[in-house]
């Protein structure tokens, strides 16, 4: 059973209480329930807090981006992002590590590989949820908004992370320990920049970090920032792959341009801050 003690709280507004395990399903005092899916996750989503009936990454998507990254693409980021996890301060002997926007589970579950973690994954798709239960069994799966409140406790989580995916600074400053971390890695200015040349006709340079620090800037204050970046030659199948598991690029994965590519060398590079919560 997946679900260890936890500082998971009800998401029915106006309760936030403590969510315990009871049997087959996860209960708060005030007796709302939540059943603990076949796969592993449990679905903490609120009818309000649904972007769609079908929220989040597609299946496909999920399985795009998780074939990429047992290939060895995406890693550079994700190992950046666990040892900063592991190299920061005053983190218990068994921290409790959030990671929003969870999506296949490999952050997550590599960083326990590295690490004893109390981990809980948050994604908004069910699909990722259910993908990253099965792959990582030990760690706790929720399906939540993290744009909304996050389903969790005040001041008992000792690290968020954020890879390429939501934030929500509010959220994380509320369910952070005053010694608490939350690491943030964003696509750098390079990132993919080949593959965006060629299915959109451009390659233009964004920088993102200036950005993120202002609106986190209420809340954290930045103590290192670092970049990772690394070049594959990628075969058709395998762009079509990082076109699918990429935010908004499954419309571009049958592109006439991609198929008629042969191989394409890629960038795929990132921006990591890690952020210190004000007291």
């Amino acid at each position: 059973m997946p679900f260890r003690p936890h500082p998971l709280s009800c998401p029915v507004r106006g309760c936030h209480e403590p969510l315990r395990l009871q049997d087959r399903a996860l209960v708060c005092p005030r007796a709302h329930t939540y059943d603990i899916a076949r796969s592993g996750y449990i679905n903490l989503l609120q009818p309000q807090d649904r972007k769609s009936l079908d929220a989040g990454d597609s299946r496909e998507a999920v399985k795009a981006r998780a074939a990429l990254i047992a290939d060895g693409v995406g890693r550079g980021v994700i190992d950046a992002v666990i040892a900063q996890g592991c190299a920061v301060e005053q983190l218990p002997e068994t921290p409790v590590v959030v990671d929003l926007g969870s999506g296949s589970g490999e952050t997550l579950g590599l960083f326990a590989e590295h690490h004893a973690i109390a981990g809980i994954g948050i994604d908004l798709s069910t699909a990722a949820a259910a993908h990253a239960a099965r792959r990582f069994p030990s760690l706790t799966w929720v399906v939540a908004n993290a744009d909304r409140r996050l389903p969790l406790l005040d001041g008992t989580v000792d690290l968020v992370l954020s890879v390429h995916a939501r934030r929500n600074p509010g959220e994380c400053r509320r369910v952070l320990t005053p010694s608490g971390w939350l690491i943030v890695a964003i696509p750098a200015a390079d990132d993919l920049i080949e593959l965006r040349e060629l299915v959109q006709g451009d390659a233009v340079s964004r920088d993102r970090t200036a950005q993120l620090v202002a609106e986190h800037d209420a809340h954290f204050e930045v103590v290192a920032r670092s970049v990772t970046r690394r070049q594959h030659q990628l075969e058709p199948e395998a762009l079509r792959r990082l076109l699918r598991g990429t935010y908004r690029g499954e419309r571009f994965s049958t592109s006439s341009r991609v198929a008629a590519l042969d191989r394409l060398t890629v960038t795929l590079a990132s921006d990591i801050l890690v952020l210190a919560p004000r007291p």
